[in-house]
């Protein structure tokens, strides 16, 4: 059973010991971040600091100045972690510990983005800007994603790359100083809050044969109830069509999957195309096409068509593992269930062993693991003997 942990860069960069310390907990591989979206990261064992404040989505990597010259939409460098190339730097000691590094790419999410160029971001049906969500309908945004991803993905050392956020992304999204909780929202409304009316995706309902106002306000319609706090929506696809009507919901998932299919595609062979024969190409995904998020919602058949396979949410019940493995059950490819191991993010290591071989029972053939850098030392010391017993 293959075993693989994420990692950033700046867990190893600086700290002599941090590859082996990787490599003894008994995984083959390790998934290392060359594209990723802004964030705060505890750095509990690095002997020179504790915190690592990524300000804004980057590149830990140089990126190609002729690649990207004269063009509005570009990757951000990094500033935080002291090295030219921390991706190289890092991939170099993982290798010398004789791990296998895997690039890990993060596209449809940069909070900077949408900043600093607004009209690329989605909008919802009240006409409120998500900067944190490139819209993937806009030609701009997906000609940059993909690009992006061929050279984030096929840096120097790596044997093939896992995408996240390569489709699209919606309301969902860790803020600075959330203050979203007053409102419970289900996956059905989280699904109208996050449809884009962009002036693309506007022309793309139409296409499909909507009225792109009246739809507009068919959403704000059918969420007066939730912002009433009359009763909470239920999760799956039937409480989508229940909300907003079914002809109409179906309409504003076909536009959406055909973007979402056309982005993968496009992404995927530009990824080959720059890459050695061999290389593994996953994405981070959800069987359900209408999610939205790290972990894009994809139809089943398409992406194993596309792709090397996915990288599938398999932390807490046992009903949540077989939601997202039982549509991929007795498919060809890499199906890797990634499992949490860190306590104070909702992880369970105590359970690692016991959650992995259930996700292997239901069809898993690879197991992920988040995050070793970010994991306390008690946290780590549940996943060796976990993956020894598992025969990972």
């Amino acid at each position: 059973m293959r075993a693989s942990a994420f990692l950033y860069p700046w867990d190893v960069v600086g700290d002599p010991d941090a590859a082996a310390r990787v490599a003894d907990l008994g995984v083959q591989q390790v998934t290392l971040a060359a594209a990723y979206h802004s964030t705060r990261a505890l750095t509990p064992r690095h002997p020179a600091r504790r915190i690592v404040t990524a300000e804004h989505a980057a590149v830990l990597y140089p990126p190609d100045d002729a690649r990207w010259e004269g063009r509005a939409l570009r990757p951000y460098p990094q500033s935080w972690v002291a090295s030219d190339d921390p991706f190289a730097e890092a991939a170099e000691a993982l290798a010398g510990a004789g791990l296998e590094v895997h690039s890990w790419v993060v596209l449809a999410h940069n909070s900077r983005l949408g900043a600093e160029h607004p009209e690329t971001s989605v909008v919802n049906a009240y006409g409120d800007r998500y900067p944190w969500a490139p819209c993937i309908a806009r030609p701009a945004v997906r000609a940059y994603l993909v690009d992006l991803a061929a050279e984030a993905a096929v840096r120097g050392g790596a044997h093939g790359t896992e995408l996240e956020s390569c489709g699209w992304y919606g309301f969902a999204h860790l803020h600075a100083h959330d203050k979203i909780a007053g409102v419970a929202l289900g996956d059905a409304a989280q699904y109208l809050m996050s449809l884009c009316f962009c002036p693309d995706c506007r022309a793309g309902y139409e296409g499909h044969g909507l009225d792109a106002a009246e739809a507009g306000r068919a959403v704000r319609r059918a969420l007066e109830p939730v912002w009433a706090g009359v009763g909470a929506p239920e999760a799956g696809w039937g409480e989508v069509e229940r909300l907003l009507g079914a002809d109409l919901a179906a309409a504003t998932l076909r536009w959406r999957t055909e973007v979402a299919r056309g982005l993968q595609k496009s992404v995927v062979a530009a990824v080959r195309a720059a890459a050695a024969p061999g290389f593994q190409v996953l994405l981070h995904a959800d069987p359900a096409p209408y999610r939205t998020g790290a972990n894009v919602g994809v139809d089943v058949e398409h992406i194993l068509s596309v792709a090397d396979g996915v990288v599938l949410p398999c932390t807490g019940s046992d009903a949540a593992r077989e939601a997202v493995l039982g549509p991929f059950a007795g498919r060809a490819g890499v199906l890797a269930a990634n499992l949490t191991a860190v306590r104070g993010m909702g992880g369970s290591p105590d359970t690692l062993e016991r959650d992995a071989a259930h996700a292997v029972a239901l069809g898993a053939n690879q197991l992920r693991l988040y995050h070793a850098g970010l994991a306390s030392d008690p946290d780590l010391a549940a996943v060796a003997p976990a993956l020894s017993r598992l025969g990972g």
